[in-house]
């Protein structure tokens, strides 16, 4: 037992002198971690050979006593607390560092229907909207499509049950509502979702975006309809187009026309794009038919007008030169980043 006390003083002043010495915080850390961390320990491990339970006891006081000793001298330098603090906070410039990533941008089909929307609008054209949800009557008899009309099938049309309504199967309804609340003159466009009963495949789906376009004055002819068609084709597609245009039948025009656009991929010499006809069907128009006028309260013999129709998505599929209408729908990222 004296032995070990002996050891005790000794090493208590060897501590001494070693506190003495160190005047910094590095070596009164280094100081710390001999003692309490290495030798204090070798000590305690010294107890678990002492056999006689007495023996064993006064040897934990000794060694206790030369630990309250060493705490005490490195309390007072902070050593312990200084070991438990977090280290110095680090400046940092957010500014410095430039992290890569893809910026996101309007669709595709959004930014189209946009450049559509801003031509017309440059050309005199209001923007007008209306439901999406339509009264059959605006949807139909006010655009001279009877009853017997096959697009009022119910492979053709989605119906609302219970309710005289339906998913407008084009934009011409806001037309409709436009001319019941506006006296002539109107030069307006109207661009949104339609709906039509049809399998998804590369050509069709059950919900594509429309734009129609509608002019209503005195003096208006089928000349005015094929300038305004031909400047916006045009504007969109470049100078080198060419349009055509073929008679054709819709119940709310009356001459009507369909028209179409040269390829722009191969020029009219035909090709994948225009399944090697030169030429791509692109839109509906033609004269405002007298019954129409009649049916908003206006008089057929004072004003005419014309209407035309453009599906978005498909005009935007010949811009993209797209082989699939899906595409717009898949929410693929590659597809555009091509």
């Amino acid at each position: 037992m004296s032995s070990l006390a002996q050891k005790i003083q000794q090493l208590q002043a060897a501590f001494e002198s070693d506190f003495k010495s160190s005047f910094d915080f590095s070596s009164r850390q280094a100081l710390h971690k001999k003692y309490v961390k290495g030798i204090l320990k070798e000590l305690y491990a010294e107890i678990k050979i002492i056999k006689d339970p007495e023996e064993k006891r006064q040897a934990g006081l000794l060694i206790n006593q030369f630990k309250n000793y060493l705490e005490t001298h490195f309390s007072s330098s902070n050593i312990e607390s200084a070991e438990q603090s977090p280290p110095p906070a680090v400046f940092f410039d957010p500014s410095v560092y430039k992290t890569q990533f893809t910026r996101g941008r309007s669709h595709p089909l959004v930014q189209f229907a946009l450049s559509v929307e801003e031509i017309f609008i440059n050309m005199g054209f209001s923007l007008v909207e209306g439901p999406e949800i339509e009264h059959e009557e605006n949807n139909f008899e006010k655009l001279n499509i009877p009853l017997h009309h096959p697009a009022r099938d119910m492979q053709d049309t989605f119906y609302i049950h219970g309710e005289n309504k339906l998913l407008r199967s084009h934009t011409s309804n806001v037309q409709i509502r436009t001319m019941q609340k506006q006296n002539p003159p109107l030069k307006i466009i109207s661009l949104g979702n339609v709906y039509r009963v049809d399998d998804i495949d590369a050509q069709h789906t059950p919900m594509f975006y429309q734009c129609e376009g509608l002019v209503v004055d005195k003096g208006i002819t089928f000349s005015d309809l094929k300038g305004v068609l031909i400047e916006f084709i045009t504007l969109l597609f470049g100078k080198e187009t060419q349009l055509r245009f073929r008679p054709s039948y819709y119940p709310y025009t009356e001459p009507s026309a369909a028209v179409d656009m040269s390829c722009p991929v191969c020029k009219t010499q035909g090709c994948r794009t225009c399944k090697n006809a030169g030429w791509i069907t692109i839109l509906g128009s033609g004269m405002v038919h007298p019954n129409v006028f009649s049916g908003v309260g206006y008089n057929p013999k004072n004003y005419t007008g014309f209407a035309f129709g453009l599906g978005i998505n498909r005009l935007a599929m010949i811009y993209y030169d797209m082989t699939e209408i899906r595409g717009f729908y898949e929410n693929d990222v590659s597809l555009w980043t091509k």
